[in-house]
């Protein structure tokens, strides 16, 4: 017999008497184990004397249950979970459910919003309170983004129609996305901030606050572009006097001390914009900045491109900005006695205020309502007396044409049996 087959043999009688759990669990002899066929089913042998503990359902129950203790004993309190959505009644919740989710509240058409805030009696519950929150964000959104040149005193009166001291974080952030997203109407935002400011001085600080400091943060990241509509958003603001002409001349020397290219354009197309306003109130300023360009073109250190940029503000300010006027004559709608100018500089704005964007609860709604209401009517009375009028005279002259269609139709029949010749000599 080879040594190889001995040794073959031997590991399959140790094999065959060893057992699996022997080395691992006991440390005993193999036969100890092997003894009876009905080991095996000797319960103590393999009862798992912890899995009573971690996994049977009465110590599981008060793990959880003590868990749930501990978590809720030092865990914050979540302010969103206040009175407003606890106190509503039980039909009232699934509309405050669908307006209050994560993403800000799903789309409710305008019809149906009103049918559930006509079917709530009680105004002053938190469900009727965040309908009218979201029925004033909707008016103040479509009323800003359908403004223009022509039809801007109209969508003023609109907007001072509804609640804008309440909503004036969404006003300024509907009014801010808008120029953003269309920089050609900057001049009639602008316009209509100085309206508002005028009756509301609070809303044209705050509007003023949140341009410089998204200006600082498009700055700090150099995103040149959002710099640009915020400067030019701050220059229109400045022609129609809601800023002091100080922060125009800080942001020319920011971008005019340490000159690149990206700055010497943001610096020029501000210029363009408020130059002539600039020229008026603040003649010395200017003359110093205009002094820094021309040492920055005379260094040659920067793109031709940028170089040439610089020699055509220089042409402008000849010209004396003929071609970009301060304020158009449909746009000066703000006497100067009325205007109110606020004082703001880069390092005085810093609190935006962003908690007026979203809804909060109050407690007293219905009285500042009525508040509101009866500002507005000391606000809009006179505008409400001039509509009514112009609309009776629309009505007069819309009798006065009937009258001479009437007028026309009598002379056409006078004038059937009559020959009419063509000197035109166009039908022959």
């Amino acid at each position: 017999q080879s040594t190889k087959d001995k040794y073959n043999k031997g590991n399959r009688r140790n094999y065959e008497e060893l057992k699996v759990g022997d080395p691992y669990y006991s440390g005993g002899a193999a036969s100890d184990y092997c003894k009876g066929e009905d080991w095996y089913k000797d319960e103590s042998r393999y009862r798992n004397k912890i899995g009573q503990q971690y996994y049977s359902t009465e110590n599981a129950d008060s793990q959880r249950k003590n868990s749930e203790n501990y978590w809720n004993k030092y865990a914050k309190k979540d302010k969103r979970q206040n009175d407003d959505v606890s106190d509503v009644p039980l039909h009232q919740k699934k509309t405050v459910e669908l307006l209050t989710s994560k993403t800000g509240g799903a789309y409710i058409p305008p019809a149906k919003l009103r049918m559930m805030q006509e079917s709530i009696t009680d105004k002053s519950s938190a469900a009727y309170q965040r309908i009218a929150w979201e029925a004033l964000k909707k008016s103040i959104h479509g009323l800003t983004n359908k403004i223009n040149v022509d039809n801007i005193g109209k969508v003023t009166r609109d907007l001072l129609r509804e609640n804008i001291v309440r909503g004036r974080g969404l006003l300024c952030r509907s009014i801010m996305q808008a120029q953003l997203a269309s920089t050609t109407y900057t001049h009639v935002f602008a316009a209509l901030v100085a309206i508002i400011n005028t009756k509301f001085p609070n809303i044209g600080e705050l509007l003023l606050t949140r341009c410089i400091v998204q200006f600082k943060r498009a700055y700090r990241r150099n995103e040149k572009s959002q710099c640009l509509g915020s400067v030019t958003f701050i220059a229109h603001l400045i022609n129609q006097s809601v800023a002091h002409e100080i922060l125009a001349l800080e942001l020319l020397t920011l971008f005019v001390e340490t000159p690149t290219e990206d700055s010497i354009e943001v610096a020029v197309a501000f210029l363009k914009e408020c130059g002539q306003k600039m020229s008026q109130v603040s003649k010395k300023g200017m003359n110093a900045i205009f002094d820094m360009l021309r040492n920055i073109l005379h260094d040659g250190q920067l793109d031709k491109r940028v170089q040439y940029m610089i020699e055509v503000m220089f042409q402008i300010r000849k010209d004396g900005f003929k071609d970009h006027p301060a304020v158009i004559e449909q746009l000066d709608l703000v006497p100067e006695e009325d205007q109110f100018t606020h004082l703001l500089t880069l390092d005085s704005a810093k609190d935006p205020q962003d908690i007026l964007n979203v809804y909060k609860f109050d407690p007293d709604f219905e009285a500042n309502e009525e508040r509101y209401k009866s500002l507005r009517a000391e606000i809009l009375g006179s505008d409400n007396e001039e509509e009514s009028g112009s609309e009776n005279d629309g009505d007069d002259d819309e009798d006065d044409d009937d009258d001479d269609d009437d007028e026309d139709d009598g002379k056409g029949k006078e004038g059937e049996g009559k020959v009419i010749i063509d000197n035109t000599e166009t039908n022959m």
